[in-house]
């Protein structure tokens, strides 16, 4: 079911936190950018600015009134930050709502080098390796890094851990520059998420990784302790993978706003998220499904299930619609 397209008769400023600039937020942005202006005011104007550090940035500059709107995955995250726990324990996000959440499908990985031998955490705990594991920053403000930590230590493998082995973590800030430093060889394992990109598809395939299948018992630490879901990749997934991988879950994208954004303008974005969803969809269509960062088609059911609760303006448009169901939050 559509709604009637709505329309915004006064003009509205928008200012939207991507990514860094070159990867899906950005496309996401635009694609919303030039879908509201398109139907509000004759001088309504979107600006998007990028980050430099892991994210949550974006979710401050939201929370602050600094900037309208931005995304941030994975989705599991957000929940904590509404309550001051976890990343963001000491400073609480109370006011973030949700527009909807546009579905992807990824997965937290660590990956060793063949030649070390190594196939599971249970070999990696007995062996022991001064490994030195390409990873991103765990600094207080990269989500992959505060996640990645957390997938270790749930494996009985904290930092201590792996320093008292002799081995340590490569730091950068996104995951292209950690399966870099694996594919050139500077680094003995890669512990990262994106896995639908062609550079994790490249060092599979080359043989250059074998991918260690998470631990049953951590998976459900992660989800008792901290609300982590769980992933598995099907065998087949890289050509590579002869057998379903078992993985800490990494998806979904979640676009994000203030609870006092205009209730006509939330509106107006949620619609375009599930009614003009085509003009993002096609950016992707061109990739295999398992290869695209954005799994298409969007379901606006599916949309209006964010982790968090929704804007009253954007739950009216998935309820006009027919599309609401409640949130995972249950609000």
């Amino acid at each position: 079911m559509t709604t009637t397209e709505p329309r915004l008769e006064r003009s509205y400023q928008l200012r939207f936190t991507g990514d860094w600039g070159s990867a899906n937020f950005h496309k996401i942005c635009a694609w919303l950018c030039a879908e509201f202006c398109a139907r509000a005011g004759p001088k309504s104007r979107a600006t998007i600015q990028s980050i430099r550090g892991g994210g949550i940035e974006a979710i401050y500059q939201v929370e602050e009134g600094e900037v309208d709107l931005c995304l941030i995955t994975p989705a599991m995250i957000l929940p904590q930050a509404l309550t001051g726990e976890g990343l963001f324990e000491g400073r609480s996000a109370p006011h973030l709502r949700a527009l909807g959440v546009l579905p992807q499908n990824d997965c937290m990985v660590l990956a060793l080098d063949p030649k070390c031998g190594i196939d599971s955490f249970e070999a990696l705990r007995r062996e022991r390796p001064a490994l030195r594991i390409a990873a991103s920053r765990d600094d207080g403000s990269n989500f992959i890094g505060y996640v990645s930590r957390l997938m270790m230590a749930a494996h009985g493998i904290d930092e201590a851990t792996l320093k008292s082995w002799g081995g340590s973590y490569v730091e950068d800030t996104q995951p292209s520059e950690s399966v870099g430093r694996m594919a050139g060889g500077t680094v003995d394992a890669v512990l990262q998420e994106a896995i639908m990109t062609p550079y994790w598809a490249d060092i599979v395939e080359a043989g250059k990784v074998i991918a260690l299948p998470a631990e049953e018992t951590a998976l459900k630490r992660l989800a008792a302790d901290h609300g982590f879901g769980r992933n598995r990749l099907p065998a087949g997934y890289w050509d590579a993978l002869k057998a379903p991988l078992d993985a800490l879950d990494f998806s979904d994208f979640v676009v994000v706003v203030r609870d006092d954004m205009p209730g006509d303008v939330a509106h107006l974005l949620a619609w375009c998220l599930a009614e003009t969803s085509v003009g993002i969809e096609r950016q992707f269509r061109h990739l295999p499904l398992k290869r695209s960062p954005v799994s298409y088609p969007f379901e606006p059911r599916k949309m209006a299930m964010p982790s968090i609760p929704l804007h009253p303006g954007a739950r009216r448009y998935y309820e006009e619609a027919g599309h609401w169901q409640g949130t995972r939050s249950g609000q």
